[in-house]
């Protein structure tokens, strides 16, 4: 999608992804339907979008870590190239995924507390990765479990090994968090909302670690988040969502320089400015409710236009013509994808 890097391929593919849970009329509803991004090594791929856009979702997906039924993977591929040929790891057998679980790809989640065990030691705990997924035991493991835990920012290591996570704030359990995701050194980390719950400073403290760990050993990030300033801060690439779809994905520049879905612009036109004074915010409904706001895109006198659910398809519109139904992603400008209604025009071209 966006040009990779130079002398660099995705490190992760994810290809018309579709995830569907039980409806309550007996049917399925999709909390993912065609999503496609790609995630490459040293750089930061920032999804963002309200709760309940599948950012979450997504990024469950990766390591197949929903419980399946009730979840269920309709179609697509993540295709993870750690190796010279790429393995699809929504095919893998579970016992090859339990390797790149931890070992190849770690995940940070929202809530230190209910991930962390409470009974268990801090250091009982970064030791059962490392022995599981890099073979070291006895000293040589609770070396490398306090050599984690000094590499991001914890005094004291060996002896706080010892520790309970009753007995850490919450800034240093999402540090211990993250030292047990990179102990067995990964080459991807997937961080789901790792500021949450953390005051202001903290959250700092802790995104600064994680740009800190990127630039060191070269991971690969998934940065799932809804904050637009972490988002401007932080990921190299943004890839917006809603009701389970992508909507806008462009290098991090080009989407704060010039958003180009109705929704995106909702979101930046919500961020309070230190710059200028209002009386009040836009809010995102004002502005995907304006019909001004969707001939703004490029090629809209063509007939292109932003998909947004709800709004009635063109008149040309193709909906069979694909497994996403009515919506397509267009590329706008080179690297700059957006959401648009699939017209038979559109839909042509993208075949073409």
């Amino acid at each position: 999608m966006t040009p990779p890097p130079a002398n660099a391929t995705p490190l992760l593919s994810i290809e018309d992804l579709a995830v569907s849970f039980p409806a309550p009329d007996g049917g399925r509803v999709f909390a993912v339907n065609g999503v496609s991004l790609d995630v490459h090594p040293g750089r930061t791929l920032a999804v963002v979008g309200e709760s309940g856009s599948g950012k979450s979702v997504t990024a469950m997906s990766v390591l197949r870590l929903l419980q399946s039924p009730p979840a269920r993977y309709e179609r697509g591929r993540i295709m993870f190239r750690a190796a010279a040929s790429g393995v699809d790891l929504l095919k893998l057998p579970e016992r090859e995924l339990r390797r790149v679980r931890g070992g190849k790809i770690a995940m940070i989640f929202q809530e230190p507390m209910t991930s962390l065990n409470p009974v268990y030691t801090i250091g009982e705990q970064i030791i059962e990765a490392i022995s599981l997924h890099q073979g070291l035991t006895g000293r040589d493991a609770r070396d490398a479990a306090a050599s984690a835990l000094a590499e991001v920012g914890i005094d004291r290591p060996a002896h706080r090994l010892r520790a309970y996570p009753h007995e850490f704030s919450g800034g240093m359990r999402q540090r211990v968090m993250i030292a047990m995701a990179l102990a067995c050194k990964p080459v991807m980390l997937i961080a789901d909302e790792p500021t949450t719950a953390l005051d202001v400073t903290i959250q700092a403290q802790v995104l600064e670690l994680l740009r800190t760990l990127r630039e060191q050993s070269g991971l690969a990030m998934m940065l799932i988040t809804h904050a637009l300033g972490v988002v401007a801060e932080n990921a190299d690439t943004v890839c917006v969502m809603y009701a389970g779809r992508v909507l806008e994905y462009a290098s991090v520049q080009d989407l704060f320089d010039r958003p180009l879905h109705p929704y995106t612009r909702g979101l930046m036109r919500s961020i309070p400015s230190a710059s200028s004074r209002v009386s009040r915010l836009a809010t995102v409904a004002e502005t995907v409710n304006n019909p001004a706001e969707f001939e703004r895109l490029p090629g809209a006198k063509r007939g292109i236009r932003p998909w947004w659910p709800g709004h009635p398809a063109p008149a040309d519109s193709s909906p069979a013509a694909g497994p996403t139904g009515e919506h397509l992603l267009h590329e706008v400008n080179p690297g700059h994808w957006v959401a648009c209604w699939r017209t038979r025009a559109l839909a042509t071209a993208a075949l073409g």
